[in-house]
């Protein structure tokens, strides 16, 4: 689909962050990508896809790896398959549909759980325990989204990269986002900490359940773009608005303390002020977000009317560099950007 470009200069405050976040941490490239009010109001690409000398300029087209981004997908899949009945309700028991799993282990634990990261759930050389009781705490651990990716495949008899190509990709035209079993010319390369990071992963799974998917910034934003507008996109309702309302509405257990980050399915929400939120204070209510071990970040705030995208090819916070405030500053400066606008 195609927006109308409409550069607003003030946005450029939004362009200075990012360029200060890509000389803090370790990557040789960056991008930024701002609609506002149905137009892009800001799109810049920074530096190259690599750091060998023959490296390809960051460009339009330039796919970055989004590492848990790529939690919105799968959390727009699980929404999908409640909306056409493959899922009763998420809180269903996980057992009921693994039943291998260990009961013992795996008891008590909801779908709702697996979504709000409240499982209490951990892995350890392979090995799933518990660490506390399900919906007691918020912890952000990898195995909650394993069930989940295997709880879709089951029950709906398609993967997660099959259901978001089918209903998102192909409608809609999407050539820059899919998980990649090889490398090509327009993936960027990404930058380690060190050679030996034990964090770092590859797989070659096309099925979207695993950590090696690459999106442009451009089709990013249009993807937080596609939610922002209900799933209504070029005058047709792509997708039932319901599937997106419950993605992005906030789902956390009534039990968890209220100081804890807040999520929809997998994406973090703005709902009551919290103590440990990874969006800004300044963002308003109803907003939500998702992050990316890489840097990546989409910010969707329906109130404003705007999605704003800013991508890194590094790989998680060097010493020195504070994640957390940067992300929420990230936020926090969009809102500053709009405040000039109402002015």
């Amino acid at each position: 689909m195609l927006l109308y470009t409409n550069p607003n200069s003030n946005f450029d405050p939004l362009l200075k962050h990012v360029t200060h976040t890509f000389n803090q941490v370790i990557c040789s490239g960056a991008a930024v990508f701002v609609i506002q009010n149905d137009s892009v109001v800001l799109e810049e690409y920074i530096g190259e896809q690599s750091n060998k000398p023959d490296a390809r300029d960051m460009q339009p087209d330039t796919q970055f790896h989004v590492a848990s981004v790529r939690k919105s997908y799968i959390g727009f899949a699980v929404a999908y398959a409640v909306h056409i009945g493959c899922i009763h309700s998420i809180d269903d028991l996980v057992m009921s549909y693994l039943p291998e799993l260990n009961e013992t282990v795996w008891k008590d634990t909801t779908i709702r759980h697996l979504l709000t990261h409240t499982h209490g759930l951990s892995e350890k050389e392979g090995a799933v325990y518990r660490e506390y009781e399900a919906g007691e705490k918020w912890t952000y651990r990898q195995v909650g989204v394993n069930a989940l990716t295997e709880i879709v495949k089951r029950t709906t008899g398609q993967t997660i990269s099959e259901i978001v190509h089918e209903q998102v990709f192909t409608p809609l035209g999407f050539s820059e986002s899919d998980w990649y079993a090889e490398k090509n010319e327009k993936l960027v390369d990404v930058i380690l900490r060190s050679e030996q990071d034990s964090s770092w992963r590859t797989s070659k799974s096309t099925e979207g359940d695993k950590m090696n998917m690459y999106v442009s910034a451009r089709e990013l934003a249009l993807w937080g773009y596609l939610h922002l507008k209900e799933g209504r996109m070029n005058g047709e309702q792509i997708i039932p608005k319901e599937v997106i309302q419950l993605a992005t509405s906030l789902q956390s257990p009534a039990t968890l303390d209220l100081d804890s980050p807040q999520n929809g399915f997998l994406w973090f929400v703005k709902d009551l002020p919290a103590k440990e939120t990874e969006i800004g204070e300044r963002v308003p209510r109803g907003s939500y977000q998702i992050l990316g071990y890489t840097g990546v970040t989409l910010l969707v705030i329906p109130e404003e009317n705007i999605v704003a995208v800013r991508m890194f090819n590094s790989f998680g916070s060097p010493e020195g560099y504070d994640y957390l405030q940067d992300v929420r500053s990230f936020g926090d400066t969009v809102m500053g950007c709009l405040g000039k606008v109402r002015n």
